[in-house]
């Protein structure tokens, strides 16, 4: 019988992952522990989880918390997908940290990853993240701890080197790509395979095969097809100069380099937008607030990866996934204990990542440009020094196309001084 904690279960993953559990009938007697800091949620995401169970006469348990040290003590495995300051994607914070540097010509599309706002994130998410390392230690020291918090990276990097935990980054970029190169190259999603690894949001296909033989000379007789290439530009350019395929959308992979953002016309060529946030958090109407009884309970899995792996640990049955792990040599040529994304194998052994080698010299080159952000930001976190959070900022790809470095830190101070109430706990 397992324990799982599902730290931030009013996101939406807390219902997505607990009926990809529930599919699983050796899971099905698992107690389902759901945390959100907003009692309206928690309580809303425990009255659906409940719904599903009773529907389908299983007899796993529910149990609801605001605080997650009440759920803790001898969990297996914890589930976190938290948004530091509010609403990931709209409110104060996530608004300063697209707006500022938008003043400065830096302009964003997601800004959850790196750059000015994935470095911000991070300084709001990580001593969160960290606490719950914390209360893990306490409580359930032996518990995988499975990450879906962004920005991936660093914020896996900071809890690996703060801690002794197992920890595991999950994303869904990698078997989301897969399924859209076998659309473009118009072949079912169930005949391709594929070896991919990088870092989060940056890996590549290194390999791209449908029924055994590699396709990638129709995925690049694909791209010459205008209907196509308007589909993914970015991506598509990206692989038309440098021979690879990465898993990140469009709009992610235009803001990790300098390409494609730093003047309005490139920004209008590949078909991205100039995003502008709310400042004031949109109210939503979430599936826990309808509480509706005719919402399908139905046991459909997701493509996420967490319940397999679990499933996988708890049964002893091998399954295979991309994962973000510290790189052990793992990838030889990205630099030792950054986070790194590549194959895992996971069974009862639970989760061994796969050893790749080098990298193509110019990917592990456009890696290396996205680490040394992420190394600056998790020294920045781990030693609380905002003058390292600056740097990473000034060594940001995009940043630094477009911008002076006087004029990088007068973008910085301005979004220290914005986000003072997130911030103040570790740098104030």
């Amino acid at each position: 019988m397992a324990r799982i904690a599902l730290i931030g279960a009013g996101s939406g993953f807390g219902s997505r992952l607990s009926v990809d559990i529930l599919s699983f009938p050796a899971l099905q007697d698992s107690t389902l522990c759901l945390v959100d800091i907003n009692p309206e949620a928690a309580e809303g995401v425990g009255r659906f989880v409940q719904r599903v169970i009773d529907d389908n006469e299983l007899p796993a348990r529910v149990e609801v918390a605001t605080d997650r040290r009440e759920v803790l003590a001898g969990a297996d495995y914890v589930i976190v997908s938290i948004a530091v300051g509010g609403p990931a994607y709209d409110g104060v914070p996530y608004y300063h940290e697209v707006a500022i540097p938008a003043e400065y010509g830096v302009e964003q599309q997601i800004a959850d990853t790196l750059g000015p706002g994935g470095v911000f994130r991070a300084l709001r998410c990580a001593p969160e993240m960290l606490a719950i390392c914390d209360d893990m230690e306490e409580l359930c020291p032996e518990a995988l701890l499975i990450n879906y918090t962004n920005p991936m990276a660093m914020l896996c990097w900071a809890m690996g080197a703060a801690t002794e935990l197992d920890i595991v980054g999950l994303c869904h970029s990698v078997q989301g790509t897969a399924h859209q190169l076998a659309g473009y190259i118009g072949v079912p999603a169930d005949e391709v395979t594929y070896w991919v690894a990088g870092i989060n949001h940056m890996s590549w296909f290194l390999e791209f095969a449908h029924q055994g033989r590699d396709a990638y000379p129709l995925l690049f007789e694909a791209m010459e097809k205008p209907e196509v290439f308007k589909q993914d530009p970015v991506r598509f350019e990206i692989m038309r100069h440098f021979g690879a395929f990465v898993t990140e959308s469009t709009p992610h992979m235009s803001e990790y380099v300098p390409y494609f953002r730093k003047r309005p016309e490139l920004i209008e060529e590949f078909g991205l937008h100039r995003r502008r946030p709310n400042k004031e958090a949109e109210k939503r109407e979430r599936f826990w607030q309808k509480d509706d009884p005719k919402e399908s309970t139905e046991l459909h899995r997701s493509g996420e990866y967490a319940s397999c792996i679990i499933h996988a640990i708890e049964t002893n049955t091998p399954y295979r996934f991309n994962g973000n792990v510290p790189n052990s040599g793992l990838i030889t040529n990205l630099m030792e204990g950054c986070c790194v994304e590549v194959p895992c194998l996971t069974d009862g052994t639970g989760v061994r990542p796969c050893g790749v080698g080098d990298l193509p010299p110019q990917l592990a080159a456009l890696n290396s440009s996205n680490i040394a952000v992420q190394q600056l930001t998790v020294e920045a976190v781990l030693e609380r020094d905002l003058e390292k959070a600056y740097m990473a900022v000034a060594l940001d790809p995009l940043t630094a196309a477009v911008c002076s470095l006087r004029e990088i830190r007068s973008m910085f101070d301005a979004m220290v001084e914005a986000e003072k109430p997130w911030l103040e706990a570790w740098y104030g």
